[in-house]
């Protein structure tokens, strides 16, 4: 199956792509570059497609970030909150219509390649905090997706009943460099330790037994 994989570089799509690869896919990978204050994240994903040959490209969507405006991922005057995901305060990392957007440009590259499908990462605690990850959102983009061109393209989620740390594990198993991997929503140096994607990971790796080699800050 020919796969076009939205891959922001950190842990869950990068073990997507490991995942979509040992299973025989022809992957092509896809980073969205829509003005995000941890675009270092890109990088991340081209260095790990650079190492395993597969082709990677960046859409860039910069001048819609004056569109995508309230989120502390888009504007820099909005501070990162700090905590667990399940505090109110994380609904400042939300990019109104970030997901529509980047699986409507992977759908269009994916129709343009012949490809059968469009793959994401989103797993079983996405939806508890993100509106663009509820089952609705998707199976309506999904249907969406298939009546766009001649050539139907689906909309595939194979880590939707997984969690951060069924993630880990799995990847853990597939050897992800997941020290290659980037996850902090800050996009300092290195990982803060304290946004909610560090403290997401770093529940997930200990919940999963897996050593965490990611270095964080104090």
């Amino acid at each position: 199956m020919r796969v076009v994989l939205i891959l922001s570089g950190g842990l869950d799509s990068t073990t997507l792509l490991y995942e979509l690869r040992e299973q025989g896919h022809e992957v092509r990978a896809l980073g969205i570059n829509y003005g995000q204050r941890h675009r270092k994240e890109l990088d991340k994903a081209d260095d790990i497609c650079s190492g395993l040959g597969v082709e990677y490209r960046i859409a860039d969507l910069r001048a819609l970030q004056t569109f995508m405006s309230g989120s502390s991922q888009t504007v820099a005057a909005i501070p990162v909150p700090e905590g667990h995901y399940a505090e109110e305060t994380m609904k400042l990392t939300i990019v109104p219509n970030r997901n529509m957007l980047m699986l409507a440009v992977a759908g269009a590259w994916a129709i343009s390649t012949k490809s059968d499908s469009v793959a994401y990462a989103a797993h079983a605690g996405d939806h508890t905090i993100y509106p663009d990850c509820r089952e609705e959102f998707v199976q309506a983009l999904d249907q969406a997706l298939q009546l766009a061109d001649w050539h139907s393209v689906k909309i595939l989620r194979p880590f939707i009943k997984l969690t951060k740390a069924d993630i880990v594990k799995l990847g853990f198993g597939l050897r992800v460099p997941f020290e290659n991997t980037w996850s902090c929503y800050k996009g300092q140096e290195i990982h803060c330790g304290r946004c909610g994607t560090c403290v997401e990971r770093i529940e997930a790796f200990m919940l999963a037994g897996v050593p965490d080699p990611t270095v964080y800050g104090s």
